[in-house]
């Protein structure tokens, strides 16, 4: 049950359940995220519907001054993603059997709160229940009495025994997964159900670029016409990438469905034909997807001439009225300030498959693109543009997303178009 016109009979439950959080292992030596929490939870309660800012919390919260920027400290964003993995870890574990759910969704300052049902524990046999023997002196005819008595303890022992069992297995398979109540959100099990309804895990491919050189002299990317491939260095790839991995993690744990992560530089064209891939990072890291169908609308280009001698952009294959024919980052003289992205649903190289490329011109937007479709709110605006509704299949397509960076961190995304694939 979805807490949106709150009743005060409720709200002590509720708040009673985030004191019994802020109390436990999970956020013991926590004290920041306790305080997040509890003001978080008083703002649902008391001010249900209405939105908490970042500067709210920020000042109000952890005491910072009138004049903390947001977009220039990522402090509050860092924070609430550490109280939101806190909150699925306190499920996971400490509180596997709560009956109330705490729930911090991502893309939001907001807490919501849900009701599940719990199997009432398991009532074993005490010894008073049990049939009391007592040895007769009486003649042998009263045998069958005793005889009676023992098979009923008999049965009760093996009934309290499959019980204990059956609970067991019940707790075993509770841990292994996430509760129930903390399953995504329609829009998001409607956007992924091509790559989460099927027996097999999708393979998450991170891009894995090929350098040449090393930290200590300086690195550059292979040059395939005078460079030798012995000489490739394939250890590092982009922070964003790293934490987009991260963010598809918890979304497929949501959806109850496993995934397999492996570096583009050991992925092969027998691998493209056998799962549902999903891309992270663009063509000038992740070199297999040149290699596959891609994108046929937005499609990524390193520019040899003109201004942007070098830069990697995004060709925009039919601009509408108003737009660029090319999207360019931040000039790379200048600190990154903007970039763009794509996400990309295609079929594979077997056309029962499915491949979802999300990719940005640097390692930030590539971030970015993962973090846009693992959050309900922009999921939903993207089944929104390409008029899919609950249950409908999500057909190929390709969007377009412009990214605001603040030292290093994604703080706006936006979409700026929609294609279908034909």
């Amino acid at each position: 049950m979805s807490v949106t016109s709150l009743q005060f009979a409720n709200k002590e439950r509720y708040l009673s359940q985030v004191e019994k959080i802020v109390r436990s292992q999970t956020l013991r030596k926590a004290e920041s995220l306790c305080k997040l929490l509890r003001y978080l939870a008083d703002h649902a309660l008391t001010q249900p519907g209405v939105s908490v800012k970042e500067y709210q919390i920020a000042t109000e919260v952890f005491g910072r001054p009138d004049d903390f920027d947001p977009q220039a400290d990522s402090a509050i964003r860092v924070q609430a993603g550490r109280l939101r993995l806190k909150l699925l870890e306190y499920y996971r574990h400490e509180g596997m059997t709560d009956s109330i759910v705490v729930e911090m969704p991502n893309g939001v300052y907001a807490l919501s709160f849900h009701y599940r049902e719990v199997a009432a524990p398991v009532a074993l046999p005490t010894p008073a229940s049990f049939p009391v023997l007592v040895e007769s002196l009486k003649p042998r005819k009263r045998s069958r009495g005793w005889i009676i008595a023992v098979t009923g303890l008999s049965l009760a022992l093996a009934a309290a025994l499959a019980a204990v069992a059956a609970l067991s297995l019940s707790l075993n398979s509770a841990r292994e997964g996430k509760p129930r109540e903390l399953a995504a959100s329609v829009a998001l099990r409607s956007f992924w159900s091509e790559f989460a309804s099927g027996p097999d895990a999708p393979w998450v491919i991170f891009s894995n670029a090929a350098f040449v050189g090393r930290p200590e002299t300086g690195m550059r990317y292979l040059n395939p016409a005078r460079d030798s491939r012995d000489l490739i260095l394939d250890h590092y790839t982009g922070v964003g990438e790293v934490l987009a991995v991260h963010a598809l993690d918890e979304v497929f744990n949501m959806l109850n469905h496993p995934i397999q992560v492996k570096r583009g530089s050991l992925f092969n064209l027998d691998d493209a034909k056998k799962n549902d891939l999903i891309f992270v990072g663009s063509p000038a890291e992740n070199l297999t997807l040149l290699d596959l169908p891609g994108s046929q609308e937005f499609v990524f280009k390193r520019f040899d001439s003109s201004l942007h001698k070098g830069a990697l952009g995004i060709v925009n294959v039919h601009p509408e009225p108003g737009q660029p024919a090319v999207f360019y980052p931040s000039d790379w003289s200048q600190p990154l300030t903007e970039d763009y992205a794509i996400v990309a649903l295609v079929h594979g190289l077997d056309p029962v498959r499915h491949v979802m490329i999300l990719a940005g011109t640097t390692t930030i937007g590539t971030q970015a693109a993962v973090e846009y479709v693992c959050s309900k709110e922009s999921v939903e605006e993207l089944l929104r543009r390409l008029v899919v509704h609950g249950g409908d299949e999500v057909k190929p397509f390709e969007a377009l997303l412009r990214v605001k960076v603040t030292r290093g961190v994604p703080v706006g995304i936006q979409l700026v178009a929609v294609r279908n694939r034909k």
